[in-house]
C-alpha cells in the first residue's frame, strides 16, 4: 500500500448546497503531496528555499461522489516518473470504501530560467530510477 492521509471536512469548505467546494479538493490533493513528500525528508517549503520550484504542469480530476461537513476520508497518493522532465502523481480520495475522486498530477520542476528539469532530490529520495 502506497503513501495515505486522512482528513475531515470542515463547514467552511462547503459551498451553498452543503457538499464540498469542487476546488478544495485540489486543497485536499495538494497538502497529500506536500506530507508525501515530507514522509520522504522532502519539505516543499525548503526545496524552494534550495531554488527546487515544482510546479504543476497539468491536473486531471475524475468527480464521483461529493463529501459533505464532518464527512471522514482519506487521500492516498502515489508517484511515478514518466519522462526525462515529468513526476506523475497518482492520487485517489475514499470515503470508507467508497471513492470520490481519482486525480492524476502533472508536475515539473523548473530552474532559474523556467526550464523544466528533474530535481536530484526526487531521484535520490524517491528511489525512482534515472531515465
Amino acid at each position: 500500500m502506497g503513501f495515505s492521509l486522512d482528513f475531515k471536512v470542515r463547514d467552511y469548505e462547503c459551498d451553498l448546497q452543503g457538499i464540498v467546494n469542487n476546488a478544495v479538493y485540489q486543497q485536499y490533493l495538494e497538502h497529500a503531496r506536500h506530507e508525501f513528500l515530507l514522509s520522504h525528508d522532502l519539505s516543499f517549503a525548503e526545496l524552494t528555499k534550495l531554488g527546487v520550484f515544482i510546479v504543476v504542469a497539468k491536473i486531471e480530476m475524475n468527480y464521483r461522489r461529493s463529501l459533505r461537513s464532518g464527512d471522514e476520508f482519506t487521500v492516498s497518493v502515489a508517484v511515478s516518473r514518466p519522462s526525462k522532465v515529468r513526476i506523475v502523481f497518482d492520487q485517489e480520495i475514499y470515503r470508507g470504501g467508497e471513492k470520490i475522486l481519482d486525480a492524476i498530477v502533472t508536475t515539473t520542476a523548473v530552474n532559474e530560467r523556467n526550464r523544466p528539469y528533474f530535481p536530484k532530490e526526487f531521484a535520490d529520495l524517491l528511489d525512482l530510477t534515472e531515465a
